[in-house]
Order: structure tokens, then sequence, then C-alpha cells
């Protein structure tokens, strides 16, 4: 996770050298390597960022939410 995370900071200081998505994917490929993302994703950030986004972070998700048990929400028998 915090590999991501490390990635997208790399993708939005290249959108702010100005750098394409042809010209960053080489460059995440090599400082990453296989844990890279794949170039789907560097272009999905790399037009997020150019488009003004600012959070590296994931957006929330939509859908179900998430559950968690515990003994205060568990139905004792």
């Amino acid at each position: 996770m915090q590999r991501w995370l490390e990635q997208r900071m790399a993708i939005k200081f290249c959108v702010k050298l100005e750098k394409s998505a042809a010209e960053t994917i080489p460059m995440l490929k090599k400082a990453f390597g296989v844990d890279c993302l794949s170039d789907r994703q560097i272009f999905r950030w790399q037009k997020a960022f150019a488009e003004g986004r600012e959070d590296v972070n994931d957006d929330n998700r939509v859908g179900r939410p998430s559950i968690s048990s515990s003994d205060d929400n568990v139905k004792q028998i």
C-alpha cells in the first residue's frame, strides 16, 4: 500500500514538471520495478493530477458498507 502512495506522489511530481504519461511510465517502471502500477493506473492518476487533483489517497468507494464484528454488535445465543 505504501508503495502505491509513493508512486502516486511521483506521478504528481511528474505532472508538475509537465512530463507526459509516456515519459512518466518508464521512469516509474525503472524506479519501482515489478511493484510498479499498471500503465492504465498511471494514465488514470496522471490525468487526475493534470486536471487539478491534489490528494494522492484513494477516493471512498461507493456500494455496500464494510461491516465489522465485535462483542457489541454480535447477538449472543
